[in-house]
């Protein structure tokens, strides 16, 4: 049976310069980003983890992503977790997800 968590999040975005000349030439940039979710994913009533895939992409200041659950990464009672993840960015710069999952076991 699948299930939706939903709730904000935050962000913190550190630059990163490039790591070799190759990505320098390129003008290629680079990100980590930290991010904290609250909400639904805070009180699930399930301890343990899991690992999301995100690639993003920027096409003239559109983007897209795509976040997903890396396939057998749940841990705990989480373990057999699958799922996809869409991220919502509000006007005053907020951040929000909608997770839908299943756990299957």
């Amino acid at each position: 049976m699948s299930q939706r968590a939903v709730g904000p999040f935050d962000v913190k975005v550190t630059p990163q310069k490039p790591d070799t000349q190759i990505a320098r030439a390129a003008n290629l940039g680079r990100l980590t980003i930290d991010k904290r979710f609250h909400g639904d994913l805070e009180g699930n009533g399930r301890s343990g983890s899991f690992v999301l895939q995100h690639s993003a992409t920027m096409t003239r200041g559109t983007p897209k992503a795509t976040i997903s659950v890396v396939p057998d990464s749940g841990s705990g009672e989480l373990q057999g977790i699958s799922g996809t993840m869409s991220i919502t960015v509000g006007a005053d710069g907020s951040h929000s997800y909608e997770f839908d999952y299943k756990i299957s076991g």
